[in-house]
């Protein structure tokens, strides 16, 4: 190595789900590679499906995941119903939001208060971020233990639920159920109100980028399961219409597939992404709690993507109560799809982002093809233009502090490289 190379190693970045590596390589100041590596091997899911009938594909890809399993079943649950022209009741409808409600806080709090506030405050882990945090840690896991409790209600179990299926679902709780849980959701909104106002005051790195923000849109709400694939740089398809705009490419360094706009390429999904296309669409109190914390739109800083997700936390918790105050038990849990050979194509907005999923099937409804896009596939290649364009600024600072806010800049994206296919190992070579 001469006088003007300089490395940086890190075996594996923590706090992430799956498994991977970085790879950083300078001349001088100047970045002449940036790789975000996934090691983990391809667990092959796709492939898994075909064969299997429609009916099986929302059981099969929540086992992708066990932080979002509710968006992979309801991306599958949604592609059909739209082949089959299933039309649901709207209570159905209004149960399947409480139920993505109870993933995104159950999520949102996972990462945004054990895994990513460590890094702002200069602790390892929320462990030792507990021992000078303590009330903010614990009510972290109270209201991560809020979301669990909804998708246990509604699924059957917090893990892997298994209670939804195309048509509705197997079984749907009593009003009385929902009423039950009411009152904690009401002290949850309120702590994770605390929460937002905390990370409000976390101290942001000065960086920002013109991204291309990219979520689903819904002209009446805030967008969970439906609406239209949009931009800030004027996308604006349905989601039939998504691999007309958007491909996929093999990186020789990944064994996930990177995905980017045709010929625009990388963009971000994710809870920046969604505030910034939706806000007029959050409820009254969560945009009166963003007006008090100063978070204002367009938000360009990554950094701060950690406040998008308490609020979006914030906002669950209040579309939540709404929910179960309006709620009417559906004369039935399910109807019966009326079953015909095409393709079917289904986005919704998991924590991380829009996940895609695409089916042909036949006749009697077997799947003979799938395709799978899910969020951190989708945000890689930006993961590596940030890396790229901070770069040159982190390698001033001190050797520990630089391998710290790379690590920091990887998880403003909460990535999750096992749902990727697909711990990072980092290493940063300058010469």
């Amino acid at each position: 190595m001469t006088a003007r190379e300089k490395e940086y190693r890190v075996d594996y970045l923590a706090r992430v789900e799956g498994e991977g590596a970085l790879y950083i390589k300078l001349r001088g100041s100047e970045v002449v590679d940036v790789k975000f590596r996934i090691f983990e091997p391809p667990r092959l899911f796709e492939s898994l499906l075909l064969g299997r009938m429609y009916y099986d594909a929302p059981d099969i890809t929540a086992r992708i995941c066990g932080i979002c399993p509710v968006a992979y079943e309801m991306s599958s649950i949604h592609a059909f119903e739209r082949l089959f022209g299933v039309s649901v009741e709207p209570s159905i409808r209004s149960l399947r939001r409480l139920f993505y409600c109870g993933e995104w806080i159950e999520s949102h709090i996972l990462h945004a208060f054990l895994l990513h506030a460590p890094d702002f405050l200069g602790y390892d882990d929320a462990i030792k971020m507990a021992k000078s945090q303590p009330t903010i840690v614990k009510n972290a896991l109270k209201v991560k233990k809020l979301g669990n409790e909804i998708v246990t209600l509604i699924g059957g179990r917090e893990i892997h639920p298994v209670s939804a299926c195309v048509g509705g679902f197997y079984r749907v709780p009593s009003k009385r159920e929902l009423l039950g849980i009411r009152e904690k959701l009401v002290e949850g909104m309120k702590i994770t109100g605390s929460l937002l106002e905390w990370v409000a005051d976390l101290e942001f790195p000065e960086f920002e980028q013109d991204y291309e923000f990219v979520a689903l849109r819904h002209p009446n709400e805030y967008p969970m399961n439906e609406g239209r694939i949009v931009s800030n740089k004027g996308l604006d398809i349905a989601i039939e219409q998504y691999e007309d705009y958007f491909a996929e490419e093999q990186a020789p360094h990944s064994n996930a597939l990177q995905s980017y706009i045709i010929g625009r390429g990388a963009y971000m999904v994710g809870p920046l992404a969604r505030i910034n296309l939706n806000l007029d669409k959050l409820h009254d109190h969560t945009r009166d709690m963003l007006r008090r914390i100063g978070f204002k739109t367009p938000c360009r800083n990554p950094f701060k993507s950690i406040i998008a997700r308490v609020a979006e936390t914030y906002y669950a918790f209040e579309e939540s109560i709404r929910i179960i105050d309006e709620y009417v038990e559906p004369s039935r849990p399910r109807v019966e799809p009326v079953v015909r050979a095409g393709r079917a194509c289904g986005c919704t907005e998991a924590p991380r982002g829009i996940l895609y999923h695409r089916y042909d099937v036949d006749s009697t409804g077997r799947i003979l093809s799938a395709k799978i896009v899910p969020p951190t596939a989708q945000n890689q290649k930006r993961i590596e233009e940030d890396l790229k364009s901070l770069a040159p600024e982190i390698v001033r600072l001190p050797h520990k502090q630089a391998l710290w806010r790379f690590e920091q800049a990887v998880r403003n994206y909460d990535p999750c490289i096992s749902c990727a296919t697909h711990f990072l190992k980092l290493e940063i070579e300058r010469e």
